[in-house]
């Protein structure tokens, strides 16, 4: 499995002047806890920051005197700690953004018997902010944190749309730089991504990431200076069929997009 590539390694190189290397180590361990993972012991960390054990051992200690790390003695493993939670869910509470767009996405949800999710981009992978299901028993089960490629799925090429022309053209290289084997065809789906959003003004997805997933995707970009984010809505292929996604949701996740626009400028959607 591919090694995930840390925001230091693939933004941190123009300034690494003025990058303190404690801070991005002891936020590279933080981040090398996964949607799923319960604990990492010290040999899993080692092996997904590609640290040395002596400066694991280290900065583990002190995030777990300082609560972003919980040390389980007995099983001599890792979990995170209230300090790190705490700080997630500040993040998201204090995003006007996320609280706007759930009443609108949990709509939607019911209406189509789909998933809808609010991502953005870390590093080189999406990362779920938020996400609403409707109470249908087959819908993908993604939470908020949970990570996905950027150029095989449509949060990822709907972010892609939403860039400006040399911030994508930045990041499509980093994306050709961490997959080779792929280059040629990254560049080929985010140009026909491109010229489908530039047409529809919405994007789509169908069996790039998962055979079975299906899935619609919107840029946004606020007005108030917030991050660039990508709305989507998707499911299994009988859920969300090519043809229901063009006639149906995408057009949906379109006019999304313009009602949370409004609601952040203070106007009822």
């Amino acid at each position: 499995m591919r090694k995930r590539t840390s925001r230091d390694e693939a933004d941190g190189d123009g300034e690494a002047g003025q990058l303190s290397s404690s801070l991005m180590r002891g936020l590279g361990i933080l981040r090398a806890f996964r949607p799923g993972d319960s604990s990492l012991g010290n040999q899993d960390i080692i092996a997904r920051t590609g640290l040395p054990k002596a400066t694991v051992s280290r900065i583990t200690y002190t995030l777990s005197a300082l609560g972003y790390l919980h040390y389980d003695k007995d099983l001599g493993r890792y979990s995170l700690g209230p300090a790190t939670v705490a700080l997630g869910y500040s993040a998201l509470s204090s995003s006007a953004v996320v609280h706007l767009s759930r009443p609108l996405m949990q709509r939607l949800a019911d209406q189509t018997g789909a998933a809808v999710a609010i991502g953005t981009r870390d590093s080189l992978n999406m990362v779920y902010l938020a996400n609403c299901r409707s109470e249908s028993l087959v819908t993908l089960r993604l939470n908020p944190g949970s990570y996905l490629p950027i150029w095989r799925t449509s949060m990822g090429l709907a972010y892609m749309a939403g860039l400006l022309p040399d911030e994508r053209a930045a990041l499509i290289e980093l994306l050709r730089q961490a997959e080779p084997e792929n280059a040629g065809t990254i560049v080929r789906t985010v140009d026909e991504a491109i010229a489908q959003h530039d047409r529809l003004g919405y994007v789509t997805s169908f069996g790039a990431w998962h055979s079975y997933i299906h899935a619609v995707g919107v840029p946004f970009r606020p007005r108030d200076g917030s991050p660039l984010v990508a709305i989507t809505c998707g499911g299994i292929a009988e859920i969300v069929p090519e043809d229901r996604a063009h006639s149906e949701i995408g057009p949906a996740l379109v006019k999304l997009a313009e009602n949370l626009a409004l609601l952040l400028e203070g106007e009822r959607a």
